[in-house]
């Protein structure tokens, strides 16, 4: 139903269609506004009233957790095992596939592309327990890396950190991958958020950043982890982004914006809650997550520089095969990868 131009959701919608579209609104909600309303609600109870006590009380903890989501994090398996995520994965919906089985008794570094607007499929399938990945992956523990910057708003940091998300730093993937000798494998969204700022669907060419990121397969040959390439086709079609091509005035501010915050300022256009036309909640479009074959590394304390560039090509050469495997199935034939 459309009335001046905004097109309305139908009333008579089934509860389970409803249910999904809260999951993900709790999921995008989360992100956008429980940073700021915490902050703004700390404020009002330090000045306003007379639990002033509270803020402070919270200051104090998150000073003294301040270094936790570089130290392993704060994992809450039961927060995983929400039913909630369940109607996440079923609101697109988003599927996980394997190649092969990873075996529990090493440690595995999985490189997750591409980045899309806001990694919705690897949230959901390496934080949840939407995709059943721990029965998908037996023996296996994943974790998800991210921006510090994701670490830094008052009680969004909790909530976030119930998933098992931790800092995408060498310091932090040391913690979870060097004191395990195996089943533990940390996954890394490689192309960060510059990348998100090139993501616009139905592309001919999907771009990834992935060949100056030389510290990435650098990594393993220190933590004794395996390289793993994935692919979330699908990804980068869950919102549209207004165009901000390269040398726009538009898009100079966005690449200034990111190097200043880290995080990339970028202008979605999803739905809403009950209307299709505008909003921040993605569209209903597939991601299916293809997971590949582990690439073997051996642990040595110092590879040279011939060794990470040949385990780096080997690696997007890995990509880019498990993206051609599988294309024709989730996108039309003539639609490429192009690896920067």
């Amino acid at each position: 139903m459309r009335i001046f131009g905004i097109e309305y959701a139908p009333l008579l919608v089934p509860l389970e269609r409803r249910k999904q579209t809260w999951a993900v609104f709790v999921w995008i909600g989360s992100f956008f506004f429980m940073g700021p309303i915490g902050i703004f609600g700390l404020l009002y109870m330090f000045f306003f009233t007379r639990f002033y006590f509270i803020p402070l009380l919270y200051l104090a903890w998150y000073i003294a957790d301040i270094k936790t989501p570089e130290t392993g994090g704060r994992r809450w398996t039961w927060v995983q095992k929400w039913s909630m995520w369940k109607d996440y994965a079923s609101y697109f919906p988003v599927k996980l596939v394997k190649e092969a089985e990873l075996d529990p008794k090493f440690n595995y570094f999985i490189g997750s592309h591409p980045h899309g607007i806001l990694c919705s499929g690897a949230f959901c399938n390496f934080a949840t327990e939407g995709t059943n990945v721990s029965q998908v992956f037996p023996g296996i523990t994943f974790t998800l890396t991210t921006l510090n910057c994701q670490f830094v708003m008052p009680f969004y940091r909790e909530f976030f950190m119930t998933s098992g998300a931790v800092t995408a730093s060498k310091k932090s993937i040391d913690y979870v991958l060097g004191s395990s000798r195996g089943g533990k494998a940390v996954v890394l969204v490689v192309g960060g958020a510059p990348e998100s700022l090139n993501t616009h669907p139905n592309l001919d060419n999907i771009t990834l950043i992935l060949k100056p990121r030389k510290d990435y397969p650098n990594m393993p040959y220190f933590l004794s982890a395996h390289l793993v390439p994935s692919f979330s086709f699908g990804e980068n079609e869950v919102y549209d982004q207004v165009d901000n091509p390269h040398g726009s005035r538009l898009r100079r501010f966005q690449d200034y914006l990111q190097k200043m915050i880290g995080l990339a300022p970028v202008i979605i256009k999803g739905r809403g809650i009950f209307q299709y036309s505008f909003g921040i909640i993605p569209y209903r479009r597939p991601i299916t997550t293809v997971v590949g074959k582990a690439i073997h590394v051996e642990r040595t304390g110092n590879p040279t520089e011939e060794e990470v560039n040949e385990l780096h090509s080997k690696y997007m050469e890995e990509l880019r095969a498990l993206f051609d495997r599988h294309k024709n199935k989730y996108y039309p034939s003539h639609i490429k990868l192009n690896i920067i």
